[in-house]
């Protein structure tokens, strides 16, 4: 089997328990309160922000051996730049403060999802930031375009409140495509090993950041007591 099916395997179980949580299924079906869309867009800020400098971290700790794989790296750094400004945005057309999100704090899950992925890079094997690139534009494939037309018409928000799930549902097909093929020029078990074992723990603190978004009946009692 090519390692990216492995990979995929590996993963079935992970990947299972994100999208069968109640909240992605209300997400698909436009059952989200703007004070929810805004919660799940302070959180992607959170850990998008870092996806540059990880990149970065993650192409100067290569290996020689892994040339190939720093000039991809390069071509996502170029691609991904930028891309957290887009989620201010949003959540400006969303009624949001950015500079309030730009200044807090994010939930523990992705506080500690990030710490984890440089520590990963810094400690351990940088191949398995890869990992990452799979748990989250996988995610993005299966979710962003069809969440973002659903809540959308749930909420009545105008396009500029969608920019950065809009263009990621496409954009990271092209993404997979080539991850595809670059995970599967990857020859040696320990960097298999390692991009396995970053993607469980992803997955895992991806999840526990999902269950803690507020939800839309948790909004309308909290709006209806205040």
């Amino acid at each position: 089997m090519i390692f990216f099916d492995t990979l995929q395997a590996a993963t079935a179980q992970e990947r299972q328990t994100l999208f069968s949580l109640p909240v992605i299924d209300e997400a698909l079906a436009g059952v989200v309160s703007q004070e929810g869309y805004v919660a799940f867009l302070t959180q992607a800020y959170h850990h998008v922000r870092h996806t540059v400098p990880l990149m970065m971290a993650c192409g100067a700790r290569l290996p020689h051996r892994l040339e190939w794989l720093r000039g991809a790296v390069c071509e996502y750094i170029e691609e991904e730049y930028g891309h957290e400004q887009w989620i201010l945005n949003d959540i400006a057309a969303c009624g949001g403060d950015p500079d309030q999100v730009r200044n807090s704090r994010p939930a523990l899950s992705i506080e500690l999802m990030v710490a984890f992925l440089y520590d990963l890079i810094a400690r351990d094997n940088p191949v398995g930031l890869f990992g990452m690139v799979n748990v989250l534009e996988g995610t993005s494939i299966a979710l962003a375009t069809q969440a973002a037309g659903s809540i959308q018409q749930g909420l009545g928000l105008p396009d500029t409140a969608f920019s950065y799930l809009s263009s990621h549902g496409s954009l990271d097909q092209d993404h997979m495509a080539t991850y595809r093929g670059l995970m599967n020029r990857l020859d040696r078990q320990d960097d298999q090993d390692a991009v396995v074992h970053a993607a469980k723990v992803v997955y895992h603190l991806y999840t526990e950041m999902f269950r803690g978004l507020p939800r839309a009946h948790q909004a309308e009692v909290h709006h209806a007591l205040a």
